[in-house]
C-alpha cells in the first residue's frame, strides 16, 4: 500500500442559502446552497486516523433543519472504519460539529493545536458571543479529561502525526484551526475541514462568514494551496461537491485516494 487511503464520509445534510456561506453581501443570497457534514478517515497498513468526529446524536436532535443520517461513528463503521481500530483522532478545531463523538474512540490519541485549546479555555471565548455558541462544553470537558490521562497530543504549528500524515496550523476560521496533509497513491491530499467550507470559498477567495480572523482566513487559503501543490487535491469541509469530485463507495462515502 502506498501511503494512506483517504475517505470522506457524509453523515448529515442541511438545506441552506448562499448568503449563509459567504462573507458580506451576496447577490442571489437567498438561492439554495446546501451543506454537507463529513468526517474523514486516513488508513494505512499500520494506522487508522479519523479527522474530526462530527455532531453528537443528542446535539443533532436539537439542530433545526438537520437531516442526520446516523452517528458519525456508525457512518465510519459502515465505511469499514471501526471505532476500536482508530489509533489517532485529529481535531481540526473545537466547534461542536467536529468534536461530538470524539470520546467514542477508545484507543485513540487526540491531536489538537495549542492555540485552539488555549483560546477555548482562556478568558476571551466566554465574552465573544458570536463564537462561544459553537463550542460544546461537554466535548471540551471530555477532551481536557483525556489530556489528564495522557491521551491528548497538543501541538504548536506544523507537526508530523505519523509518517506520511501531518497537521498544519492555519488559523482563520478559529484561533487554532489546523488542516491535515496525507501522502497517498494520488499524491498529497489536504483535508481542509472548515479552513474552506466550500470549494467556492477557496477557489474564488471568498471567506465563510463564521471566522475568528479575516486575514487568517486568506492566509489559510494560501497555505492550503501550498500544501496541496499540483494537482492540488483538496477536500473542502462541508461541500456536497466532494461526493461529485471523487469516486464513490456507496451514496455517502467518497474515496479521495484509494
Amino acid at each position: 500500500m502506498s501511503g494512506f487511503r483517504v475517505l470522506a464520509v457524509r453523515y448529515a445534510q442541511r438545506d441552506a442559502r448562499r448568503g449563509e456561506h459567504f462573507h458580506g453581501y451576496e447577490p442571489g443570497g437567498d438561492s439554495p446552497h446546501p451543506t454537507a457534514y463529513y468526517v474523514w478517515a486516513a488508513v494505512s497498513d499500520r494506522h487508522t486516523v479519523v479527522i474530526d468526529t462530527g455532531i453528537a446524536p443528542e446535539r443533532a436532535a436539537r439542530a433545526e433543519g438537520l437531516r442526520y443520517r446516523c452517528s458519525p461513528v456508525q457512518a465510519l463503521a459502515e465505511a469499514g472504519v471501526a471505532a476500536e481500530s482508530v489509533d489517532h483522532v485529529v481535531l481540526t478545531h473545537l466547534h461542536y460539529d467536529h468534536t461530538g463523538t470524539a470520546h467514542l474512540f477508545p484507543r485513540a490519541r487526540y491531536v489538537v493545536q495549542r492555540a485552539e485549546l488555549a483560546y477555548w479555555t482562556g478568558p476571551w471565548a466566554e465574552r465573544i458571543a458570536r463564537e462561544r455558541w459553537l463550542l460544546d462544553e461537554h466535548d471540551l470537558a471530555r477532551l481536557l479529561s483525556a489530556r489528564e490521562r495522557g491521551r491528548v497530543r497538543v501541538v504548536d504549528g506544523d507537526a508530523p502525526v505519523l509518517p506520511g500524515l501531518s497537521v498544519h496550523l492555519v488559523g482563520g476560521h478559529t484561533a487554532g484551526m489546523q488542516v491535515v496533509r496525507a501522502e497517498t497513491a494520488r499524491g498529497p491530499v489536504v483535508l481542509a475541514s472548515d479552513a474552506s467550507h466550500f470549494y467556492e470559498n477557496l477557489e474564488t477567495d471568498r471567506p465563510f462568514p463564521i471566522l475568528h480572523s479575516m486575514t487568517g482566513v486568506y492566509g489559510a487559503f494560501d497555505r492550503i494551496r501550498e500544501l496541496a501543490g499540483d494537482p492540488g487535491l483538496v477536500v473542502a469541509g462541508h461541500d456536497p461537491l466532494v461526493l461529485e469530485r471523487f469516486p464513490l463507495l456507496g451514496a455517502d462515502v467518497a474515496v479521495i485516494a484509494p
